[in-house]
Formats: C-alpha cells, structure tokens, sequence
C-alpha cells in the first residue's frame, strides 16, 4: 500500500503547509500513541533540533499524546541519534524527532522510532495514517498523559558517544574543527571530542532558530574547508541540522565524504577483525568504494537509497556497518540508526590506530568522478516514464560502455528527480548527466 503522509524520512515538509500544522500534528501524536501503546510504560520521548518551529510543533505533539493516554518526556534540541539511544535506555514506547535534517529552517518534519530504537516498520506507518483518517478522540482525564522534561539527556549522550571511542586511547594533540551546522549536536559535539583530549575549533555552535544549515554544516562544507586551513587543523568534522549525518576535511582542505568515511571504517574494522560481515551501500555509493572492498575481501551489497533501507539490508545480512555518501553511517555496533558523531569517532579511532592522517587514509580510495544533477518536477508527472529521458539513459549506457553507471531516481523528501552519472572521465561524466537532466527538465 502506498503511503500517504510517511516519505522515506518522516513526515516532512514547509512549516504551515498541510501536513506540517499544528493541528495536523497534533492529530499525529495522538493517532502514533494509540498505535504504538505496547510495552506498557505509557511514555515517549520528544526530542527536536534548533529550528523556531520547534517549540510549537513539540507541543502539538505532546497534546495529541496526553489525549491518547501517554506522556511526553521531552528532551529539547537533541540529535536524531540520540533520541534513538534514548528511547532504548528509558525503555520508552517510542521516540519523536522534530527535525528537517539538512533542509531549510522554514521546513520541519517529524519522524518516529520505536521502542528498540529503530525506524517504524511501513506496516506500522500504515497503520498510524489509516488512524488519522478517524475522528480524534479523547482518553478520560483520570488517563491523560503527563509531560515531563529530563535534564541530564545531553549528558548521557556525551558519555555514550565517549564510551564507542576505545578507553586506552585519546585524542590529546589533535586540532579539530568541529561544524555543528547550528543544529542539534551544537552543545554535545565539542565536548564529545574535548573531552577526549582534542582540541577543538567550534563553529555553526550558536542557533538562533533561523541559521540551522545556513551556510554551514555537511551540506555546505566549504566553511569547514575554509575554518581547517585557516587554523592549520589536523582535520574537520561536520555535522547537518540533526547530526546523523557528516562530511569530513582532511588537514589539506580535501572533502572526505561518506563513501571514503565508510572505507575507513570497514577497512579499520577488518584488520581488527570486528567487521562481522561486508558492507552495505546504496545505489548512489560510488563504484570505487565497492571494487577497494573488494580488493580486502569485502562484501558489498547495494540498498535503495535512504538509511532505512540500508539498515533492513543490514538486518537481512546480518550485518553491522553501512551507509551513504552523503554521511550517513551506520554502524550497529554503537547504535541503531545514522550517528554522525559515532561515525566520526571510529574514523579518528583509525586514525590513532593507525597513526596517519586522514589524509593518508583516505588516500587508499580514489573515487570515481560522480555528477548528480537535480531537476525539479510538478507533482502528479512522471518524467521518468517519457521516451526521450529513457533513450538519452540508453545512449548514455552505450557510451560508457560497463565503464561507469547512469543513476535516475526520485527524491524521497522532495520534488526532484536525481540524475547521477559516474565513470573515470570527468568531461564525459558531466556531459552526459546534464544531456540526460535537460530532456528530464
């Protein structure tokens, strides 16, 4: 059954457009507490990032709770991962995030794990819209749901993030940009990584509800580029908006994505013999990734694009560690869900390990040249169904000739249709995917 409500990610989309209202989700609260109501501690976290919208969305959620019976424990800005950790530990029934991740501060979204602190099951999805289609109701007062508010959340946080990092070592002589994006993991990165022993350049650490991802952040790398060479780092790290995802610098000023994070981590965790299994991408990992696994030995498997599928590829192998290159990395050996903060960790773990640079580390995987186009679409069309898209993809193929790939694919979060196009000639690899975005435009 096709979903109404529920994208890949949540529920997500401009703030004060249907569904993104505080009535609509107030009705959400309300019709996710009924459904998820089952190991009887009758609670829920809430957590959010920095955006204004925040505060009135958290309250929508926390009415729509109390009146199906539930209380709301509310932890305020917090990282995606996080609330993951957190509703395993307080044995919630389920966690909320109020988060748009990377996008704009004028978009929000909600998005739900359950009690084992993973995404919803599409079954539960499901059921959770056919509620919201019902009359809402009210449970009797003596049963309203109380909220409540824990203070020490960030706290815990940090020291779970401290304890993936291995007690014999620190990272005492490192300088380190930390980019949080003016997101979630503002008040929790830097002393993560202080606290280890480095030292640390903050940046995107003061939100004021309106700069989250402005310029700053995973997806606009080029302030850490400009913050690491400027302060003759060893490296950077940046976080998005909720801080499941990263992008990396070496102390040169080279983007580390997360395909090259993913490498390092799996080739850290082969050596060491804790890899438990291969490895899991998605259709957009870059063909280099897969063949320099190869060479150790290391199985690769290719999901959808979207950490939830990755994870149920995960779960199906058997697996633990798996990701994207846009940064989110899972590793199921720390948590359940994309940690940007535990995924950064395990490469510096490689790092002193190692005693190399990230540079020197990354270096072992020259990827391959990979242009992604975006195009925009109107909703209720399909280009990917029309005969001159699909006959440029053909032409395309040909020409490449197994020596690269041609990727079309709809966004799951928003009106775009992406066009990858990756092979070892940069010239030619651009020229085809802007040949096949136009006859998409």
């Amino acid at each position: 059954m096709s979903r109404k409500y529920f994208g890949t990610d949540g529920i997500r989309g401009r703030v004060g457009d249907y569904p993104i209202t505080p009535e609509f989700v107030m009705k959400l609260g309300w019709a996710a507490g009924k459904v998820l109501s089952q190991t009887g501690t009758r609670k829920v976290l809430i957590g959010k990032d920095t955006r204004v919208s925040g505060y009135m969305l958290e309250s929508a959620l926390e009415a729509g709770l109390s009146a199906a019976g539930l209380q709301a424990a509310l932890l305020g800005p917090m990282p995606t991962p996080a609330i993951a950790y957190l509703t395993r530990t307080f044995r919630a029934e389920a966690g909320i995030v109020i988060s748009a991740s990377h996008n704009p501060y004028y978009d929000n979204g909600i998005k739900f794990f359950s009690h084992d602190g993973t995404k919803l099951p599409d079954e539960v999805e499901l059921a959770i819209e056919a509620l919201l289609e019902q009359p809402m109701d009210c449970v009797p007062s003596e049963q309203l749901g109380k909220a409540t508010r824990i203070n020490d959340a960030a706290g815990r946080y940090i020291e779970f993030c401290k304890s993936t990092f291995p007690s014999e070592m620190h990272l005492d002589g490192l300088k380190v940009v930390i980019d949080c994006a003016h997101g979630a993991t503002y008040h929790i990165a830097p002393a993560v990584f202080e606290e280890l022993g480095a030292q640390v350049i903050r940046t995107g650490v003061q939100p004021n509800g309106f700069n989250i991802n402005d310029k700053v952040g995973s997806t606009a790398p080029q302030a850490l580029i400009e913050a690491v060479l400027s302060h003759k780092a060893d490296l950077g790290i940046a976080f998005d908006g909720d801080g499941d995802r990263l992008m990396m610098v070496d102390h040169t000023g080279a983007l580390v994505d997360g395909d090259e994070v993913l490498y390092i981590m799996a080739r850290d965790a082969h050596q060491r013999g804790t890899l438990g299994g291969g490895v899991v991408g998605t259709l957009m990992s870059n063909m280099a990734l897969e063949l320099a696994l190869a060479k150790r030995g290391i199985p690769f498997a290719r999901a959808k694009v979207g950490d939830r599928y990755v994870l149920e590829l995960l779960k199906e192998y058997g697996w633990k560690l798996g990701g994207e290159n846009s940064g989110h990395i899972i590793s199921l050996d720390h948590n359940t869900t994309g940690d940007g903060i535990v995924a950064a960790l395990q490469v510096l773990r490689a790092m002193v390990g190692d005693r190399r640079s990230l540079q020197a580390l990354r270096g072992e995987l020259i990827l391959f040249p990979q242009v992604l186009v975006n195009v925009r679409f109107d909703a209720g069309s399909d280009p990917l169904a029309s005969s001159e898209v699909q006959r440029r993809v053909v032409e395309a193929e040909a020409e490449l000739a197994g020596a690269g790939r041609v990727l079309l694919r709809k966004s799951g979060t928003e009106p775009l249709i992406r066009v990858m196009v990756e092979g070892a000639d940069q010239a030619q690899v651009g020229r085809l995917a802007h040949y096949i975005a136009e006859a998409v435009a």
